[in-house]
């Protein structure tokens, strides 16, 4: 009989393996509620026999995660360094001009164009999609990143998609009369003073649909066995670390700098602008501190990678038969076999037969007496020793402007099913939060909300333990000034994610008291990130500038224009994963990212152009000087990190108060975790956007990892998935400042692809079992007691915005308006004739503030060591979300303003 048992069980995984269906789809309602919506007849709704409505059905691979851009960009670089067939990229946003690697003075080959040249002269078949904006609204210019790329070699080729036509011209000349359409820019005010039909010619139409939508996959495919993707794209702005350091003024060494040109943004003071020159960059890295990017990517291998090269090839099959095969004619080719997700495309059959035969032979050992493979894997308690068979599905939001197929809304059903089947908690860390409970929340139709609201309320009625925690950015677009016109956009998006959280009469909060939860904090929370560093405006800076002539803002900026220019000349040397190796073997960490610069390092800088001569003299100046200050202090709120008041700074006190900045950490991540067992990843957003498929075209990949790993759950033994667990973990240690301070020139094993190194994670270690059990007492006092304590310092040093203590519009102007040189304020965009009228006013207007995002004097008597022993207390970068901020305005986004169609729904 176990004979025949063995022989069962050995058949049912070979018919599995070639069944490839998943469980029964969860059905939602969405399709019914977009053909309700303003009478407008449905589009077709893409049907399927796959889990989740997929167009592809659940398979198999092996995946790692990166957390945050430095490991994950770097195992890009990697991948395509080794390049030897084929490469696809799908961006929203591609910048040709980043650095995969940094400081970018030592990695000049591993910029995005220069590994893409060096590829395609190796003979690789590079081919590249992206989102054409439209180019009044939008500063991507993703033009550039065409004749850029295709300019460099001919096996390079870049589709942009969607065309923005208007359907007559004159309408759209009438609409904007007297203005230049080449260089008309709309902020979000004046689209929604626009009419609607003036919108309709603007952004063009496919068939009933105007073109507001955007391709907002990230996606990069090598030789097609290999696949990257998640919340990244390969553009500025994107680069960052776990230690997140917002300063990068680096006094006595311009080749530190790791934030070159466009690449240092705080798109709260200004936003991206003139992309096409990577160098056009407004602000002064001696005033001013970057943005912070926290985001979450993914590496895979295996069949998994096949349903990814079919999504890929049916969009560039779908765009070359809308647009690019009626142009450049013969320039551009079809795909595979001519696209299409009903057929196989060539690597998923190459990964299907091996997966396949995978089977046959596991399924024989098994059937023989042996234990599979992991018999004879070594297991290691660092890695994981059966990644090859985690289960993975391909999801996504597509419909016929985005793809040509019906509508596919399949991201939106794993929320749904993810969140109504946990059984113990619930983590989502995204970019929006835009959901609905219930019909009243027109516009909004997505109804993950209300999948909240009735898991929280079963696990009431039933008395259970269950929790969702929610992380999101404070402020989810970028204006300064909330208060501003500009701001419009912002504050609709605040206004709607506010109504999904806690206002509005319908929102999850006011749900569940509506069902007799009133300790709703019990059940789910809501979290922002901010963080805090010094600017290195020691005398350093001030002697090198004497001695050499030159501003160190101006040296800077020759620098850039080096690193930026063609052709490099070195490149990065050293150690086992491609670092800047001491002479011990080990990382240099003296003063955080400032190393001695010696005349070899150096070179002839007299053979520099004269245009360039500035940065020479400069760095000669300052290799004189003596540099004991630190560039960065983001490793004091980081995990063994020094305390921020025994770190050296060179000048008066003064000068070191007023070089201390904050800033929100901004949350691009797109990813729910459930039970310690499954994980969504990808590039969708928690809004109708993502979400309904209409809209935005993205993907998103389900993970169930089979690798068990023991741990506890609400003081329970479980059994978690390695995978989910060790993602889950990662992420909140970062977020407590339990992981160590991460450099940005010192790789690891979890900086390479999934092909290269197994997943590393020090399971066990103190900050773990922190960590470990997401619904026990102690750690809930650990989560909850950091985020209060954080909020207070920030509070109190920085004044930021948006806060519990402003309520109102007034108390706005008393926190923080009369404080702070306000960013992006109107002032910069008037004319100058009135500029040197009102330049006087202006100025003594502004006496007594200080630049947006610095201390606040007023309340540090004691001064700037009063200011450390306050910022000594934080750690890690989670605050609590402001629930109550300007929740006594009644019209938080209009204020009278009447919003047009595009404004209603543009930002849900």
């Amino acid at each position: 009989m176990d004979f025949f048992r063995k022989a069962e069980e050995a058949l049912h995984e070979v018919k599995e393996s070639l069944k490839g269906n998943g469980a029964e789809a969860h059905e939602e309602h969405l399709e019914e509620e977009q053909a309700q919506q303003g009478g407008v007849p449905p589009q077709a709704v893409f049907s399927s026999n796959n889990r989740f409505q997929s167009f592809q059905p659940e398979t198999s691979g092996s995946v790692k995660w990166y957390v945050d851009g430095a490991s994950y960009f770097y195992a890009v670089s990697l991948a395509l360094e080794e390049a030897k067939e084929s490469v696809y990229i799908l961006d929203w946003w591609l910048s040709p001009e980043l650095y995969l690697r940094r400081p970018p003075s030592r990695n000049e080959q591993y910029r995005l164009d220069n590994m893409l040249k060096a590829a395609a002269e190796r003979g690789v078949e590079v081919r590249v999609i992206v989102y054409k904006e439209v180019t009044q609204a939008l500063t991507l210019d993703s033009a550039h990143t065409k004749h850029h790329l295709e300019g460099l070699h001919e096996n390079i080729k870049v589709f942009r998609h969607p065309d923005h036509l208007p359907t007559d011209h004159q309408k759209l000349e009438n609409a904007f009369a007297g203005l230049s359409l080449d260089t008309l820019k709309l902020n979000d005010f004046s689209l929604s003073k626009t009419s609607g039909d003036a919108l309709k010619e603007l952004y063009g139409s496919f068939g009933d649909t105007v073109l507001y939508w955007a391709h907002h996959e990230k996606l990069c495919v090598v030789d097609r066995r290999i696949a990257f993707m998640g919340g990244l794209d390969m553009c500025f702005g994107r680069y960052d670390t776990n230690s997140h350091p917002i300063a990068d003024a680096h006094p006595g060494n311009l080749d530190s700098i790791v934030f070159p040109g466009q690449d240092f943004n705080n798109a709260r003071v200004y936003d991206f602008e003139g992309v096409d020159n990577w160098d056009h960059n407004k602000l002064d890295r001696t005033k001013s501190s970057r943005m912070g990017w926290s985001d979450i990517a993914i590496s895979l291998q295996g069949p998994i990678v096949g349903s990814l090269i079919n999504h890929f090839e049916d969009r560039w099959n779908f765009i070359f038969g809308e647009k690019y095969s009626k142009r450049d004619e013969g320039k551009y080719t079809l795909m595979g076999s001519a696209g299409g997700s009903s057929e196989r495309s060539r690597g998923e059959e190459r990964h299907f037969f091996g997966d396949f035969e995978g089977h046959i032979n596991r399924g024989m050992r098994r059937f023989m007496g042996g234990e599979g493979d992991e018999g004879h894997r070594g297991r290691s308690d660092d890695n994981y020793s059966r990644s090859g068979d985690v289960k993975i599905q391909l999801c996504r939001s597509c419909c016929e402007w985005s793809g040509g197929h019906p509508t596919e809304h399949s991201i939106a059903n794993a929320y749904v099913n993810a969140i109504e089947n946990a059984q113990h908690f619930v983590y989502i860390e995204n970019q929006f939060f835009i959901t609905a409970t219930s019909d009243e929340q027109y516009p909004v139709e997505n109804k993950i909300g209300a999948s909240i609201v009735n898991r929280i309320v079963r696990a009431h009625n039933n008395g259970e333990e269950f929790r969702v925690i929610v992380i999101m950015p404070a402020v989810p677009a970028f204006a300064g000034d909330l208060h501003s016109e500009g701001a419009l956009g912002t504050r609709a998006i605040m206004e709607f994610q506010y109504n999904s959280i806690n206002r509005g009469g319908h929102s999850i909060i006011e749900s569940l008291q509506q069902q007799g939860i009133e300790d709703w904090r019990r059940y789910i929370g809501f979290y922002n990130l901010r963080n805090y560093d010094r600017i290195n405006t020691s005398t350093t800076m001030k002697r090198a500038e004497e001695q050499s002539g030159v501003s160190y803002e101006d040296a800077r900026r020759e620098h850039d224009e080096r690193v930026g220019g063609y052709p490099y000349e070195r490149g990065n040397e050293g150690g086992e994963y491609g670092g800047d190796r001491n002479d011990e073997g080990g990382y240099s960490r003296e003063r955080y990212g400032v190393e001695p610069y010696g005349d070899e390092e150096r070179g002839d800088r007299e053979g520099y152009p004269e245009k360039r001569r500035g940065e020479a003299r400069y760095q000669a100046a300052a290799s004189n000087q003596d540099d004991s200050t630190w560039d960065t202090v983001s490793s004091c709120y980081m995990e063994g990190g020094p305390d921020i008041r025994n770190v050296p700074w060179s000048g008066s006190e003064e000068a070191e108060l007023n070089a201390f900045v904050s800033e929100e950490l901004y949350i691009h991540s797109k990813v729910l975790i459930a039970d310690d067992k499954l994980v969504i990843c990808g590039s969708a957003n928690l809004n109708d956007r993502s979400q309904l498929g209409t809209h935005d075209s993205e993907i998103a990949v389900v993970i169930e990892d089979p690798e068990p790993v023991e741990t506890y759950m609400n003081g329970q033994p479980y059994t978690a998935s390695k995978f989910a667990a060790s993602l889950r973990r990662q992420l909140w240690r970062k977020h407590l400042g339990l992981l160590p301070d991460q450099r940005w020139d010192a790789p690891t094993a979890n900086w390479t692809p999934v092909d290269r190194d197994p997943q590393q994670y020090d399971w066990g270690s103190a900050s773990d079992r922190a960590v470990e059990d997401p619904l026990s007492g102690e750690f809930v006092r650990l989560w909850t007691e950091t985020a209060r304590t954080n909020t207070e310092v920030f509070s109190k040093v920085f004044h930021p915005v948006p806060n519990d203590r402003v309520r109102t519009w007034e108390q706005y102007e008393d926190f923080f308006g009369r404080y702070f040189v306000i960013p992006g304020g109107e002032e910069e965009k008037k004319d100058e004739e009135k500029e040197a009228e009102e330049g006087e006013e202006e100025e003594e207007a502004n006496k007594g503030k200080v630049e947006y995002g610095h201390v606040v004097r007023d309340e540090f008597p004691g001064g700037v060591a009063e200011v450390k022993d306050w910022l000594s207390r934080v750690r890690g970068t989670l605050v609590e979300m402001p629930l109550d901020f300007l929740i006594e305005v009644e019209d938080l986004a209009k204020e009278g303003l009447s919003l047009n169609k595009f404004t209603d729904e543009i930002y849900t």
